[in-house]
Protein backbone atom coordinates (compact mmCIF):
# COMPACT_ATOMS: atom_id res chain seq x y z
CA UNK A 1 0.00 0.00 0.00
CA UNK A 2 1.09 3.49 -0.61
CA UNK A 3 1.54 5.57 2.49
CA UNK A 4 1.39 9.07 1.12
CA UNK A 5 4.29 11.43 0.59
CA UNK A 6 7.59 10.19 1.91
CA UNK A 7 9.87 12.74 3.56
CA UNK A 8 13.17 13.50 1.86
CA UNK A 9 15.63 10.99 3.39
CA UNK A 10 18.39 13.60 3.19
CA UNK A 11 16.40 15.90 5.46
CA UNK A 12 15.71 13.28 8.13
CA UNK A 13 18.76 10.99 8.25
CA UNK A 14 18.07 9.97 11.86
CA UNK A 15 14.66 8.53 11.03
CA UNK A 16 14.81 5.19 9.25
CA UNK A 17 11.76 4.25 7.19
CA UNK A 18 8.81 2.58 8.89
CA UNK A 19 6.62 -0.23 7.64
CA UNK A 20 4.61 -0.42 5.44
CA UNK A 21 6.94 0.23 2.48
CA UNK A 22 9.47 1.82 4.79
CA UNK A 23 11.84 -0.68 6.30
CA UNK A 24 11.05 -4.15 5.05
CA UNK A 25 14.15 -6.34 4.97
CA UNK A 26 16.42 -5.18 2.18
CA UNK A 27 14.50 -1.98 1.44
CA UNK A 28 16.12 0.30 4.04
CA UNK A 29 19.80 1.00 4.65
CA UNK A 30 19.48 0.06 8.30
CA UNK A 31 17.03 -1.09 10.92
CA UNK A 32 15.92 1.13 13.74
CA UNK A 33 17.91 0.91 16.92
CA UNK A 34 15.31 -1.13 18.79
CA UNK A 35 14.91 -3.52 15.85
CA UNK A 36 18.67 -4.03 15.69
CA UNK A 37 18.89 -4.61 19.46
CA UNK A 38 15.98 -7.06 19.42
CA UNK A 39 17.48 -8.88 16.41
CA UNK A 40 20.83 -9.18 18.19
CA UNK A 41 19.16 -10.53 21.31
CA UNK A 42 17.12 -13.04 19.33
CA UNK A 43 19.97 -14.32 17.17
CA UNK A 44 22.31 -14.70 20.14
CA UNK A 45 19.84 -16.92 21.99
CA UNK A 46 17.73 -18.40 19.14
CA UNK A 47 14.92 -19.38 21.55
CA UNK A 48 12.01 -21.51 20.45
CA UNK A 49 9.56 -18.91 21.78
CA UNK A 50 10.14 -15.14 21.74
CA UNK A 51 7.73 -12.34 22.73
CA UNK A 52 8.45 -8.85 21.37
CA UNK A 53 6.32 -6.05 22.77
CA UNK A 54 6.58 -2.84 20.74
CA UNK A 55 4.24 0.12 20.66
CA UNK A 56 1.95 0.45 17.59
CA UNK A 57 3.82 2.10 14.75
CA UNK A 58 7.28 1.07 15.95
CA UNK A 59 7.87 -1.49 13.20
CA UNK A 60 7.07 -4.94 14.58
CA UNK A 61 6.46 -6.30 11.08
CA UNK A 62 9.86 -5.19 9.86
CA UNK A 63 11.50 -6.83 12.87
CA UNK A 64 9.63 -10.10 12.35
CA UNK A 65 10.40 -10.26 8.62
CA UNK A 66 14.05 -9.52 9.37
CA UNK A 67 14.13 -12.45 11.80
CA UNK A 68 12.42 -14.70 9.26
CA UNK A 69 14.85 -13.73 6.50
CA UNK A 70 17.84 -14.41 8.74
CA UNK A 71 16.52 -17.79 9.90
CA UNK A 72 15.80 -18.82 6.31
CA UNK A 73 19.29 -17.73 5.29
CA UNK A 74 20.81 -19.84 8.07
CA UNK A 75 18.60 -22.81 7.08
CA UNK A 76 17.18 -22.91 10.61
CA UNK A 77 13.68 -22.76 9.14
CA UNK A 78 12.31 -23.35 5.66
CA UNK A 79 8.66 -22.27 6.00
CA UNK A 80 6.83 -19.31 7.53
CA UNK A 81 3.28 -19.11 8.88
CA UNK A 82 1.89 -15.69 9.81
CA UNK A 83 -1.22 -15.56 12.00
CA UNK A 84 -2.97 -12.16 11.98
CA UNK A 85 -6.16 -10.84 13.63
CA UNK A 86 -8.00 -9.72 10.47
CA UNK A 87 -8.38 -10.55 6.80
CA UNK A 88 -7.16 -7.08 5.90
CA UNK A 89 -4.02 -7.38 7.99
CA UNK A 90 -3.37 -10.85 6.60
CA UNK A 91 -3.16 -9.28 3.13
CA UNK A 92 -0.89 -6.52 4.41
CA UNK A 93 1.47 -9.12 5.87
CA UNK A 94 1.59 -10.95 2.53
CA UNK A 95 2.40 -7.68 0.72
CA UNK A 96 5.15 -6.73 3.18
CA UNK A 97 6.62 -10.24 3.14
CA UNK A 98 6.71 -10.24 -0.67
CA UNK A 99 8.75 -7.04 -0.61
CA UNK A 100 11.06 -8.74 1.86
CA UNK A 101 11.59 -11.69 -0.48
CA UNK A 102 9.38 -14.10 1.50
CA UNK A 103 6.31 -14.86 -0.66
CA UNK A 104 3.30 -15.90 1.44
CA UNK A 105 -0.07 -17.23 0.28
CA UNK A 106 -2.83 -15.13 1.95
CA UNK A 107 -5.61 -17.17 0.31
CA UNK A 108 -4.77 -20.39 2.15
CA UNK A 109 -7.64 -21.99 4.02
CA UNK A 110 -7.53 -24.89 6.47
CA UNK A 111 -7.72 -28.23 4.71
CA UNK A 112 -6.54 -26.76 1.41
CA UNK A 113 -3.47 -28.99 1.47
CA UNK A 114 -0.50 -28.08 -0.70
CA UNK A 115 0.20 -24.56 -1.85
CA UNK A 116 2.06 -23.34 -4.91
CA UNK A 117 5.81 -23.93 -4.87
CA UNK A 118 6.17 -20.20 -5.48
CA UNK A 119 5.32 -19.57 -1.81
CA UNK A 120 7.51 -19.99 1.27
CA UNK A 121 4.52 -20.01 3.58
CA UNK A 122 1.02 -18.84 4.33
CA UNK A 123 -0.84 -16.03 6.10
CA UNK A 124 -3.97 -16.95 8.07
CA UNK A 125 -6.24 -15.41 10.70
CA UNK A 126 -6.75 -16.57 14.29
CA UNK A 127 -10.35 -17.41 13.39
CA UNK A 128 -9.10 -19.43 10.42
CA UNK A 129 -6.76 -21.42 12.66
CA UNK A 130 -9.62 -22.27 15.01
CA UNK A 131 -11.66 -23.74 12.12
CA UNK A 132 -9.23 -26.61 11.51
CA UNK A 133 -6.15 -26.54 13.76
CA UNK A 134 -5.29 -30.17 12.93
CA UNK A 135 -4.68 -29.34 9.24
CA UNK A 136 -2.29 -26.56 10.24
CA UNK A 137 -0.59 -28.80 12.79
CA UNK A 138 0.13 -31.39 10.08
CA UNK A 139 1.53 -28.66 7.83
CA UNK A 140 3.66 -27.28 10.69
CA UNK A 141 5.09 -30.74 11.42
CA UNK A 142 6.08 -31.34 7.79
CA UNK A 143 8.49 -28.41 7.66
CA UNK A 144 10.91 -26.52 9.88
CA UNK A 145 8.37 -23.78 10.49
CA UNK A 146 8.60 -20.29 11.96
CA UNK A 147 5.19 -19.17 13.22
CA UNK A 148 4.74 -15.40 13.57
CA UNK A 149 1.82 -14.67 15.90
CA UNK A 150 0.93 -11.07 15.16
CA UNK A 151 -0.84 -9.19 17.98
CA UNK A 152 -0.79 -12.43 19.93
CA UNK A 153 -3.17 -11.11 22.59
CA UNK A 154 -5.94 -11.84 20.07
CA UNK A 155 -5.34 -15.53 20.69
CA UNK A 156 -7.38 -14.90 23.83
CA UNK A 157 -10.34 -13.24 22.08
CA UNK A 158 -12.17 -16.59 22.26
CA UNK A 159 -11.22 -19.76 24.07
CA UNK A 160 -11.44 -21.71 20.80
CA UNK A 161 -8.89 -19.35 19.23
CA UNK A 162 -6.33 -19.93 21.96
CA UNK A 163 -6.90 -23.67 21.96
CA UNK A 164 -6.62 -23.76 18.17
CA UNK A 165 -3.36 -21.81 18.15
CA UNK A 166 -1.89 -24.08 20.81
CA UNK A 167 -2.89 -27.26 18.98
CA UNK A 168 -1.85 -26.08 15.53
CA UNK A 169 1.58 -24.68 16.36
CA UNK A 170 2.83 -26.74 19.29
CA UNK A 171 5.23 -28.65 16.94
CA UNK A 172 6.67 -25.46 15.33
CA UNK A 173 10.45 -25.11 15.23
CA UNK A 174 10.26 -21.42 16.17
CA UNK A 175 7.45 -19.16 17.39
CA UNK A 176 7.75 -15.37 17.33
CA UNK A 177 4.93 -13.58 19.17
CA UNK A 178 4.33 -9.86 18.57
CA UNK A 179 2.07 -7.40 20.34
CA UNK A 180 1.70 -3.69 20.90
CA UNK A 181 -0.78 -4.07 23.77
CA UNK A 182 -0.07 -7.20 25.82
CA UNK A 183 -2.74 -6.52 28.42
CA UNK A 184 -6.20 -8.07 28.46
CA UNK A 185 -9.04 -7.84 30.95
CA UNK A 186 -9.57 -11.58 31.10
CA UNK A 187 -7.24 -14.05 32.75
CA UNK A 188 -6.88 -16.78 30.13
CA UNK A 189 -3.17 -17.47 29.46
CA UNK A 190 -2.08 -16.42 25.97
CA UNK A 191 -0.56 -19.40 24.10
CA UNK A 192 3.25 -19.63 24.01
CA UNK A 193 3.67 -16.61 26.32
CA UNK A 194 5.76 -17.05 29.47
CA UNK A 195 4.23 -15.98 32.79
CA UNK A 196 6.15 -15.41 36.02
CA UNK A 197 4.94 -14.43 39.52
CA UNK A 198 5.21 -10.73 40.31
CA UNK A 199 6.03 -9.24 43.71
CA UNK A 200 2.41 -9.87 44.70
CA UNK A 201 2.65 -13.51 43.66
CA UNK A 202 0.24 -13.05 40.74
CA UNK A 203 1.60 -14.35 37.39
CA UNK A 204 2.37 -11.74 34.74
CA UNK A 205 3.45 -12.02 31.13
CA UNK A 206 7.20 -11.78 30.56
CA UNK A 207 8.42 -10.18 27.33
CA UNK A 208 11.80 -10.99 25.80
CA UNK A 209 12.07 -7.47 24.39
CA UNK A 210 9.98 -4.40 25.17
CA UNK A 211 9.91 -1.11 23.27
CA UNK A 212 7.29 1.16 24.80
CA UNK A 213 5.55 4.31 23.59
CA UNK A 214 7.69 6.61 25.76
CA UNK A 215 10.92 5.17 24.34
CA UNK A 216 9.58 5.28 20.78
CA UNK A 217 8.50 8.89 21.27
CA UNK A 218 11.97 9.85 22.48
CA UNK A 219 13.44 8.16 19.40
CA UNK A 220 11.01 9.99 17.07
CA UNK A 221 9.70 6.62 15.92
CA UNK A 222 6.10 7.54 16.79
CA UNK A 223 4.22 10.83 16.85
CA UNK A 224 3.28 12.60 20.07
CA UNK A 225 -0.48 12.77 20.64
CA UNK A 226 -2.48 15.91 21.41
CA UNK A 227 -5.83 14.96 23.00
CA UNK A 228 -8.59 17.57 22.67
CA UNK A 229 -11.38 16.87 25.17
CA UNK A 230 -14.91 18.24 24.65
CA UNK A 231 -17.63 18.39 27.29
CA UNK A 232 -21.06 20.00 27.08
CA UNK A 233 -24.61 19.89 28.37
CA UNK A 234 -26.58 16.68 27.68
CA UNK A 235 -30.26 15.86 28.17
CA UNK A 236 -32.06 12.55 27.80
CA UNK A 237 -35.26 10.76 28.84
CA UNK A 238 -35.38 7.54 30.84
CA UNK A 239 -37.89 4.70 30.37
CA UNK A 240 -39.90 6.13 33.27
CA UNK A 241 -40.29 9.36 31.32
CA UNK A 242 -37.93 11.40 33.51
CA UNK A 243 -35.88 14.01 31.70
CA UNK A 244 -32.30 14.25 32.95
CA UNK A 245 -29.76 16.98 32.23
CA UNK A 246 -26.08 16.66 33.07
CA UNK A 247 -22.72 17.94 31.94
CA UNK A 248 -20.46 15.47 30.19
CA UNK A 249 -17.35 14.89 32.27
CA UNK A 250 -18.74 15.94 35.63
CA UNK A 251 -18.80 13.29 38.38
CA UNK A 252 -21.81 11.05 37.65
CA UNK A 253 -22.88 7.49 38.34
CA UNK A 254 -21.64 4.90 35.85
CA UNK A 255 -25.07 4.58 34.22
CA UNK A 256 -25.50 8.35 33.92
CA UNK A 257 -22.00 8.71 32.47
CA UNK A 258 -22.83 6.07 29.86
CA UNK A 259 -26.11 7.77 28.99
CA UNK A 260 -24.47 11.20 28.82
CA UNK A 261 -21.79 9.77 26.51
CA UNK A 262 -24.39 8.13 24.27
CA UNK A 263 -26.28 11.42 24.13
CA UNK A 264 -23.11 13.23 23.06
CA UNK A 265 -22.47 10.68 20.30
CA UNK A 266 -26.05 10.86 18.98
CA UNK A 267 -25.76 12.32 15.45
CA UNK A 268 -29.10 14.10 15.91
CA UNK A 269 -27.66 16.33 18.64
CA UNK A 270 -25.28 19.27 18.40
CA UNK A 271 -22.24 17.69 20.09
CA UNK A 272 -21.06 15.53 17.19
CA UNK A 273 -21.47 18.20 14.46
CA UNK A 274 -19.57 20.72 16.60
CA UNK A 275 -16.72 18.33 17.34
CA UNK A 276 -16.50 17.11 13.73
CA UNK A 277 -16.31 20.71 12.55
CA UNK A 278 -13.55 21.45 15.07
CA UNK A 279 -11.66 18.31 14.01
CA UNK A 280 -11.91 19.36 10.37
CA UNK A 281 -10.49 22.78 11.25
CA UNK A 282 -7.60 21.03 12.96
CA UNK A 283 -7.10 18.82 9.90
CA UNK A 284 -7.00 21.89 7.65
CA UNK A 285 -4.27 23.39 9.85
CA UNK A 286 -2.28 20.15 9.78
CA UNK A 287 -2.62 19.88 5.98
CA UNK A 288 -0.98 23.28 5.60
CA UNK A 289 2.24 21.56 6.68
CA UNK A 290 1.42 17.91 5.85
CA UNK A 291 -0.56 18.09 2.57
CA UNK A 292 -1.73 14.47 2.52
CA UNK A 293 -2.78 14.27 6.19
CA UNK A 294 -6.06 12.46 6.72
CA UNK A 295 -8.58 12.06 9.51
CA UNK A 296 -10.60 9.11 10.82
CA UNK A 297 -13.80 8.98 12.86
CA UNK A 298 -14.24 5.79 14.90
CA UNK A 299 -17.97 5.07 15.20
CA UNK A 300 -19.82 2.49 17.29
CA UNK A 301 -22.21 1.10 14.67
CA UNK A 302 -23.15 1.31 11.03
CA UNK A 303 -26.10 3.68 11.38
CA UNK A 304 -24.13 6.29 13.30
CA UNK A 305 -21.19 5.88 10.90
CA UNK A 306 -23.40 6.75 7.95
CA UNK A 307 -24.91 9.67 9.87
CA UNK A 308 -21.44 10.97 10.77
CA UNK A 309 -20.45 10.70 7.12
CA UNK A 310 -23.41 12.90 6.11
CA UNK A 311 -22.41 15.49 8.71
CA UNK A 312 -18.81 15.47 7.47
CA UNK A 313 -19.98 15.92 3.90
CA UNK A 314 -21.92 19.00 4.98
CA UNK A 315 -18.94 20.34 6.95
CA UNK A 316 -16.25 19.68 4.33
CA UNK A 317 -18.12 19.56 1.03
CA UNK A 318 -16.43 16.21 0.35
CA UNK A 319 -17.93 12.77 0.83
CA UNK A 320 -15.79 10.76 3.30
CA UNK A 321 -14.83 7.13 2.81
CA UNK A 322 -17.04 4.88 4.95
CA UNK A 323 -15.71 1.46 6.00
CA UNK A 324 -18.13 -0.90 7.73
CA UNK A 325 -16.89 -3.92 9.65
CA UNK A 326 -18.91 -6.48 7.69
CA UNK A 327 -18.27 -5.16 4.19
CA UNK A 328 -16.42 -7.40 1.76
CA UNK A 329 -14.96 -4.30 0.13
CA UNK A 330 -13.51 -2.96 3.41
CA UNK A 331 -9.88 -3.80 2.55
CA UNK A 332 -10.18 -2.28 -0.92
CA UNK A 333 -11.67 0.93 0.49
CA UNK A 334 -8.89 1.25 3.07
CA UNK A 335 -6.24 0.69 0.39
CA UNK A 336 -7.79 3.32 -1.87
CA UNK A 337 -8.06 5.84 0.97
CA UNK A 338 -4.44 5.20 1.94
CA UNK A 339 -3.21 5.93 -1.58
CA UNK A 340 -5.37 9.06 -1.96
CA UNK A 341 -5.31 12.48 -0.35
CA UNK A 342 -8.97 12.41 0.73
CA UNK A 343 -9.69 14.15 4.01
CA UNK A 344 -11.84 11.77 6.06
CA UNK A 345 -12.43 8.09 6.72
CA UNK A 346 -15.34 6.92 8.90
CA UNK A 347 -14.90 3.41 10.29
CA UNK A 348 -16.99 1.07 12.43
CA UNK A 349 -14.68 -0.57 14.96
CA UNK A 350 -12.10 -1.15 12.24
CA UNK A 351 -9.41 -0.28 14.71
CA UNK A 352 -7.14 -2.65 16.61
CA UNK A 353 -4.93 -3.71 13.70
CA UNK A 354 -7.46 -3.49 10.90
CA UNK A 355 -6.76 0.03 9.67
CA UNK A 356 -3.18 0.91 8.87
CA UNK A 357 -3.00 4.30 7.16
CA UNK A 358 0.25 6.14 8.01
CA UNK A 359 -1.11 9.48 6.79
CA UNK A 360 -3.83 9.53 9.47
CA UNK A 361 -3.09 12.52 11.69
CA UNK A 362 -6.45 13.58 13.15
CA UNK A 363 -8.92 11.28 14.88
CA UNK A 364 -12.35 11.52 16.47
CA UNK A 365 -13.01 8.86 19.12
CA UNK A 366 -16.79 8.68 18.76
CA UNK A 367 -17.55 5.23 20.14
CA UNK A 368 -18.92 3.96 23.44
CA UNK A 369 -16.27 1.20 23.59
CA UNK A 370 -13.84 2.29 26.28
CA UNK A 371 -11.72 -0.72 27.28
CA UNK A 372 -7.99 0.05 27.68
CA UNK A 373 -7.14 -2.45 24.94
CA UNK A 374 -9.56 -0.94 22.42
CA UNK A 375 -8.47 2.63 23.23
CA UNK A 376 -4.76 1.82 22.88
CA UNK A 377 -5.30 0.04 19.57
CA UNK A 378 -7.43 2.92 18.26
CA UNK A 379 -4.82 5.56 19.12
CA UNK A 380 -2.19 3.29 17.59
CA UNK A 381 -3.73 4.00 14.18
CA UNK A 382 -2.54 7.62 14.38
CA UNK A 383 0.97 7.48 15.83
CA UNK A 384 3.09 6.12 12.98
CA UNK A 385 5.82 8.69 12.36
CA UNK A 386 6.79 9.55 8.80
CA UNK A 387 8.84 12.69 9.38
CA UNK A 388 10.08 14.71 12.32
CA UNK A 389 7.59 17.03 13.97
CA UNK A 390 4.31 15.41 12.94
CA UNK A 391 1.74 15.37 15.75
CA UNK A 392 -1.41 13.28 16.07
CA UNK A 393 -4.54 15.12 17.23
CA UNK A 394 -7.33 13.07 18.81
CA UNK A 395 -10.75 14.55 19.66
CA UNK A 396 -12.63 12.70 22.39
CA UNK A 397 -15.50 13.09 24.84
CA UNK A 398 -14.50 14.50 28.22
CA UNK A 399 -15.36 11.43 30.28
CA UNK A 400 -13.11 10.13 33.08
CA UNK A 401 -12.38 6.68 31.68
CA UNK A 402 -11.20 8.00 28.29
CA UNK A 403 -9.22 10.87 29.79
CA UNK A 404 -7.62 8.34 32.12
CA UNK A 405 -6.54 6.19 29.17
CA UNK A 406 -5.23 9.29 27.38
CA UNK A 407 -3.11 10.37 30.34
CA UNK A 408 -1.59 6.89 30.66
CA UNK A 409 -0.32 6.50 27.11
CA UNK A 410 3.23 5.90 28.31
CA UNK A 411 2.38 3.26 30.93
CA UNK A 412 3.64 -0.20 30.02
CA UNK A 413 1.41 -3.11 31.03
CA UNK A 414 1.73 -6.85 31.29
CA UNK A 415 -1.00 -9.45 31.02
CA UNK A 416 -1.96 -10.41 34.56
CA UNK A 417 -3.33 -13.85 35.39
CA UNK A 418 -5.67 -14.12 38.34
CA UNK A 419 -8.57 -16.51 38.20
CA UNK A 420 -8.69 -18.43 34.94
CA UNK A 421 -11.82 -18.22 32.79
CA UNK A 422 -12.83 -21.82 32.21
CA UNK A 423 -15.68 -21.63 29.71
CA UNK A 424 -17.35 -19.32 27.22
CA UNK A 425 -20.14 -18.34 29.64
CA UNK A 426 -17.93 -17.68 32.66
CA UNK A 427 -19.42 -14.66 34.43
CA UNK A 428 -15.94 -13.52 35.41
CA UNK A 429 -14.86 -13.02 31.79
CA UNK A 430 -14.30 -9.27 31.61
CA UNK A 431 -13.86 -8.97 27.85
CA UNK A 432 -17.22 -8.84 26.07
CA UNK A 433 -15.94 -9.96 22.65
CA UNK A 434 -16.39 -6.51 21.12
CA UNK A 435 -13.01 -6.71 19.45
CA UNK A 436 -13.62 -10.28 18.39
CA UNK A 437 -16.87 -9.23 16.71
CA UNK A 438 -15.19 -6.36 14.89
CA UNK A 439 -12.24 -8.44 13.73
CA UNK A 440 -14.49 -11.29 12.61
CA UNK A 441 -16.47 -8.82 10.50
CA UNK A 442 -19.76 -9.24 12.33
CA UNK A 443 -22.36 -6.51 12.24
CA UNK A 444 -21.59 -4.01 14.96
CA UNK A 445 -24.12 -3.10 17.61
CA UNK A 446 -23.84 -0.98 20.71
CA UNK A 447 -22.91 -2.82 23.86
CA UNK A 448 -25.47 -0.62 25.59
CA UNK A 449 -28.27 -1.60 23.22
CA UNK A 450 -31.46 -2.41 25.04
CA UNK A 451 -31.03 0.04 27.90
CA UNK A 452 -34.10 2.28 28.28
CA UNK A 453 -32.90 5.59 26.93
CA UNK A 454 -33.79 8.44 24.57
CA UNK A 455 -31.37 11.21 23.70
CA UNK A 456 -33.05 14.63 23.70
CA UNK A 457 -30.27 17.07 22.95
CA UNK A 458 -26.61 17.94 23.34
CA UNK A 459 -24.17 20.78 22.94
CA UNK A 460 -20.38 20.66 22.77
CA UNK A 461 -17.95 22.95 24.51
CA UNK A 462 -14.17 22.78 24.38
CA UNK A 463 -12.88 21.52 27.72
CA UNK A 464 -9.10 21.17 27.70
CA UNK A 465 -6.09 19.60 26.01
CA UNK A 466 -4.06 16.67 27.31
CA UNK A 467 -0.46 16.40 26.17
CA UNK A 468 2.14 14.07 27.68
CA UNK A 469 -0.10 13.64 30.73
CA UNK A 470 -0.50 17.39 31.41
CA UNK A 471 -3.78 19.31 30.99
CA UNK A 472 -3.99 22.75 29.36
CA UNK A 473 -7.02 25.00 29.26
CA UNK A 474 -7.87 28.21 27.44
CA UNK A 475 -10.88 30.39 26.75
CA UNK A 476 -10.13 30.22 23.03
CA UNK A 477 -10.60 26.88 21.31
CA UNK A 478 -8.56 28.06 18.32
CA UNK A 479 -5.53 28.41 20.59
CA UNK A 480 -5.25 24.65 20.12
CA UNK A 481 -6.98 23.98 16.79
CA UNK A 482 -4.53 26.39 15.15
CA UNK A 483 -1.36 24.75 16.45
CA UNK A 484 1.02 24.14 13.50
CA UNK A 485 1.07 20.67 12.01
CA UNK A 486 4.84 20.28 12.37
CA UNK A 487 6.34 20.78 15.84
CA UNK A 488 8.89 18.84 17.85
CA UNK A 489 7.54 17.48 21.18
CA UNK A 490 9.53 20.03 23.19
CA UNK A 491 8.24 22.86 20.98
CA UNK A 492 4.68 21.62 21.41
CA UNK A 493 4.97 21.61 25.20
CA UNK A 494 6.49 25.09 25.24
CA UNK A 495 3.75 26.43 22.96
CA UNK A 496 0.96 24.92 25.08
CA UNK A 497 2.42 26.38 28.28
CA UNK A 498 2.79 29.80 26.67
CA UNK A 499 -0.76 29.86 25.31
CA UNK A 500 -2.22 28.80 28.65
CA UNK A 501 -0.20 31.49 30.43
CA UNK A 502 -1.27 34.15 27.90
CA UNK A 503 -4.92 33.13 28.28
CA UNK A 504 -4.76 33.35 32.06
CA UNK A 505 -3.12 36.80 31.91
CA UNK A 506 -5.68 38.09 29.42
CA UNK A 507 -8.57 36.91 31.55
CA UNK A 508 -7.06 38.44 34.67
CA UNK A 509 -6.56 41.75 32.85
CA UNK A 510 -10.22 41.79 31.79
CA UNK A 511 -11.36 41.18 35.36
CA UNK A 512 -9.09 43.96 36.65
CA UNK A 513 -10.44 46.35 34.01
CA UNK A 514 -14.00 45.53 35.03
CA UNK A 515 -13.14 46.12 38.67
CA UNK A 516 -11.48 49.45 37.85
CA UNK A 517 -14.63 50.51 36.03
CA UNK A 518 -16.47 50.08 39.30
CA UNK A 519 -18.86 47.38 38.20
CA UNK A 520 -17.58 44.05 39.58
CA UNK A 521 -20.48 41.61 40.11
CA UNK A 522 -20.33 41.27 43.90
CA UNK A 523 -23.58 39.42 44.40
CA UNK A 524 -25.88 37.07 42.57
CA UNK A 525 -28.33 39.93 42.21
CA UNK A 526 -25.78 41.88 40.17
CA UNK A 527 -25.31 39.06 37.68
CA UNK A 528 -27.51 39.72 34.68
CA UNK A 529 -28.68 36.15 34.10
CA UNK A 530 -28.43 32.73 35.64
CA UNK A 531 -26.87 31.59 32.37
CA UNK A 532 -23.76 33.63 33.20
CA UNK A 533 -23.34 31.75 36.45
CA UNK A 534 -23.93 28.44 34.69
CA UNK A 535 -21.19 29.24 32.18
CA UNK A 536 -18.75 30.11 34.97
CA UNK A 537 -19.60 26.95 36.92
CA UNK A 538 -19.07 24.84 33.81
CA UNK A 539 -15.70 26.48 33.21
CA UNK A 540 -14.67 25.93 36.82
CA UNK A 541 -15.83 22.31 36.80
CA UNK A 542 -13.98 21.68 33.55
CA UNK A 543 -10.74 23.08 35.01
CA UNK A 544 -11.18 21.06 38.21
CA UNK A 545 -11.68 17.93 36.07
CA UNK A 546 -8.52 18.76 34.10
CA UNK A 547 -6.64 19.26 37.37
CA UNK A 548 -7.82 15.83 38.50
CA UNK A 549 -6.53 14.16 35.35
CA UNK A 550 -3.24 15.99 35.73
CA UNK A 551 -2.65 15.41 39.46
CA UNK A 552 -5.05 12.65 40.52
CA UNK A 553 -6.50 14.97 43.19
CA UNK A 554 -10.25 14.26 43.61
CA UNK A 555 -12.69 16.94 42.47
CA UNK A 556 -14.04 17.50 46.00
CA UNK A 557 -10.57 18.04 47.45
CA UNK A 558 -9.77 20.59 44.74
CA UNK A 559 -13.04 22.47 45.27
CA UNK A 560 -12.36 22.54 49.02
CA UNK A 561 -8.82 23.87 48.44
CA UNK A 562 -10.17 26.61 46.18
CA UNK A 563 -12.76 27.65 48.78
CA UNK A 564 -10.05 27.78 51.42
CA UNK A 565 -7.75 29.95 49.29
CA UNK A 566 -10.35 32.17 47.65
CA UNK A 567 -13.12 32.19 50.24
CA UNK A 568 -16.84 32.01 49.60
CA UNK A 569 -19.51 29.30 49.74
CA UNK A 570 -19.88 26.13 47.64
CA UNK A 571 -19.67 26.63 43.87
CA UNK A 572 -23.39 25.94 43.44
CA UNK A 573 -24.27 29.14 45.35
CA UNK A 574 -21.17 31.25 44.68
CA UNK A 575 -21.48 34.54 42.84
CA UNK A 576 -19.69 35.35 39.58
CA UNK A 577 -16.72 37.09 41.19
CA UNK A 578 -16.12 34.16 43.53
CA UNK A 579 -16.30 31.70 40.63
CA UNK A 580 -13.91 33.79 38.54
CA UNK A 581 -11.44 33.97 41.42
CA UNK A 582 -11.40 30.17 41.67
CA UNK A 583 -11.02 29.83 37.90
CA UNK A 584 -8.04 32.19 38.00
CA UNK A 585 -6.52 30.27 40.89
CA UNK A 586 -6.74 26.91 39.09
CA UNK A 587 -5.09 28.46 36.04
CA UNK A 588 -2.32 29.86 38.25
CA UNK A 589 -1.76 26.37 39.68
CA UNK A 590 -1.56 24.93 36.18
CA UNK A 591 0.93 27.53 34.92
CA UNK A 592 3.07 27.16 38.06
CA UNK A 593 3.11 23.36 37.74
CA UNK A 594 3.93 23.53 34.03
CA UNK A 595 6.75 25.95 34.69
Amino acid sequence: MSSGHDPDPHLTPALTPAWPERAAWGTAPSLRAWQTAAMKDYLERLPRDYLAVATPGAGKTTFALSVASELIGRRIIDRVVVVAPTEHLKLQWAEAAARAGIPLDPTYSAGKGKISSDFLGIAVTYAGVAVNPLALRIRTERFKTLVILDEVHHAGDALSWGDGVREAFEPAAKRLALTGTPFRSDVNPIPFVTYAPGVDGVPRSVADYTYGYAHALADHVVRPVLFLAYSGEMSWRTRAGDEIAARLGEPLTKDMTNQALRTALDPAGSWIPTVLAAADKRLSEVRRHVPDAGGMVIATDQDTARAYAKILRTVTGEAPTVVLSDEKAASKKITEFTASDKRWLVAVRMVSEGVDVPRLAVGVFATTISTPLFFAQAIGRFVRARSRGETASIFLPSVPVLLGHASEMEVERDHVLGRRVIDETDIYAAENDLLAEANAGEAASSELEGLPFEALGSEATFDHVLYEGDAYGSEEEMDFLGIPGLLEPSQMKELLQQRQSDSAKAQKARHQAAAAAGNPPDTVAQVSTHEQLAVLRRELNGLVAAWYHRTGQPHGVTHAALRKECGGPAAAISNAEQLRARIDRVREWAVKKSG
